[in-house]
């Protein structure tokens, strides 16, 4: 059955066409997301959900969504949708960061210099009858000073058609490398120094608890007199109360604002106040922004529902198409891995080390790592994948280690899992043969060759003269059939393990009377 998809919001109906020449059974109800009730009660037949911002993606929509894969948001800013709960249930959320850059971008320029000349003021005013020319005077950009806060894709944008129209251009941005700042054209700079020397600022950052505020009544006291404020990116970056009392001082000489703490903003303390240029969101409102965010978002869902690639989500590691089909098997080894060490695993993990050798090294390890973890929690958890496993990791307190090196060994490549508990480290190395399939290559030290089947007993023994045949007469006794049959020792005599393949599961009389074998220290039924 092809992967259901369902589109809430107002979308292109290219993004429809898209879904639908891919193969998805795609259902468009464009005004179901202003219905809370509605969606609440068919969001459970979906695998992926395409949103702009009228769906609110809440906690109690999540929970109803037991089929939910994806969620896809056709734009940038994703507010709207419980992130942190969509990955506790292993959704991924992905968005479009680059479909409407620069529709963004020259908004922010627009509204530049619309506070600059007072347009909108001087516009009202005319159309009124008045000819008040000498109450509009404005200022030039040539030669000022931009200061640009988020140096990222729609800041560097801003960047480039600031320099066009000759204005110097500083940056503030943590991660903003020096190279990067000399390639846009930008001079970096710290937060304060910005502020001192800016005679425009102009946000571009995300919300996040560092940057709410980040234009805050101590901030704004520090820019020069006569500053003018840009705000086109998210609400809440600006301390709208403190912008009112500093634009009412004079001290900011003006500010134009697309995104507000509160939207839709039907009232807000800026409203009236002079020189103040107020639009209701449009930083993305262009036909050719909307048109390319609405196709990515619909290419992106395909390729992920159909062929699991990944790109532009905010809680998975991008998995390129080109990726998925050389990753899929060494995902399968790495989440074979972390299984195989969940289910031996009985008291509380500490840490994880996870080691990737050879050319498995330079592939997507953050994608491999996710396998990993999910692997080593879904024992105990159940449901859990790649998403949730490394939010469930860090909630828990487990720290996770990745080693990258070259081919040292005789395999070429190998992927080792150590898993550190209060009571003992264990780990389990494997590799991918030319067939595609998994095999372990390595427990506990002791090297041995297993392909894992569904169904594995795992014995730990000394290693004795007469063991292998007394665990062959329990399963036989018992009618197991043995499909493979693994053995690797420590030392002559000295510990063993056997990994055995049976056919089927082990019922509770046959496992005690292999337990009861002599020199068996444990013994573990595994599935796989």
């Amino acid at each position: 059955m092809a992967p259901r998809v369902l589109i809430s919001d107002k979308l292109s109906q290219a993004a429809v066409e898209i879904f639908k020449n891919r193969g998805l059974d795609v259902d468009f109800q464009p005004d179901l997301g202003k219905d809370k009730d509605g969606l609440l009660a068919v969001i459970g037949n979906y695998d992926g959900l395409a949103i702009r911002s009228a769906t609110k993606v809440t906690q109690k929509i999540i929970d109803a969504a037991t089929n939910l894969k994806v969620i896809g948001r056709a734009g940038i800013g994703v507010d709207n949708v419980d992130v942190p709960a969509a990955s506790k249930r292993g959704i991924i959320v992905m968005n479009t960061p680059f479909g409407n850059s620069i529709t963004t971008a020259e908004h922010a320029i627009a509204m530049m210099l619309a506070t600059a000349r007072q347009i909108p003021a001087a516009d009202r005013s005319t159309q009124a009858g008045l000819w008040e020319k000498s109450r509009f005077m404005g200022v030039e950009v040539t030669g000022k000073t931009l200061g640009i806060i988020g140096c990222g894709n729609i800041g560097s944008i801003v960047a480039s058609r600031a320099q066009g129209l000759s204005m110097k251009v500083i940056g503030f941005d943590p991660f903003l490398s020096a190279e990067r700042a000399m390639e846009i054209g930008v001079e970096k700079v710290e937060l304060e120094e910005l502020l001192r020397r800016a005679d425009f600022i102009s946000l571009h950052t995300p919300l996040t608890d560092k940057t709410r505020n980040i234009l805050s009544a101590d901030a704004i006291n520090q820019t020069k007199k006569g500053v003018r404020i840009i705000n086109c990116a998210r609400g809440g970056l600006v301390d709208e109360a403190a912008l009112k009392v500093a634009l009412d001082a004079g001290h900011v000489a003006g500010a134009a604002l697309d995104v507000y703490a509160e939207e839709p903003a039907t009232e807000n303390i800026l409203f009236g106040t002079d020189n103040v240029v107020c639009t209701p969101h449009l930083g993305a409102a262009t036909s050719e922004a909307q048109e390319n965010v609405a196709l990515q978002v619909a290419e992106q869902m395909s390729d992920y529902l159909l062929n699991g690639a990944v790109s532009n989500a905010l809680n998975m590691p991008s998995i390129t198409a080109e990726e998925a089909p050389r990753l899929k098997p060494f995902c399968s080894l790495a989440e074979h891995i972390g299984s195989f060490a969940g289910q031996l695993t009985e008291t509380a993990i500490k840490g994880v080390k996870i080691e990737y050798e050879g050319p498995v090294a330079e592939l997507n390890t953050r994608a491999l790592t996710a396998a990993t973890l999910t692997g080593l929690l879904r024992p105990q958890l159940q449901d859990v994948n790649m998403v949730s496993a490394p939010i469930i990791v860090k909630d828990r307190g487990i720290v996770v280690e990745e080693v990258r090196r070259e081919q040292q060994g005789a395999y070429e490549n190998y992927i080792r899992l150590t898993v550190f508990t209060e009571r003992q480290d264990r780990s389990v190395a494997g590799t991918v043969f030319s067939d595609g399939r998994p095999r372990l290559i390595q427990v506990k030290g002791i090297n041995m060759e297993a392909e894992l089947g569904d169904h594995m007993l795992y014995v730990t023994n000394e290693d004795k003269p007469g063991f292998i045949g007394a665990l062959g007469a329990v399963l036989g006794d018992s009618g197991v059939n043995i499909a493979t049959f693994n053995l690797g020792r420590q030392t002559k005599g000295g510990d063993a393990i056997a990994l055995i393949e049976i056919d089927g599961r082990l019922d509770p009389k046959a496992l005690s009377e292999v337990a009861d074998l002599p020199h068996v220290t444990q013994v573990k039924e595994l599935q796989f």
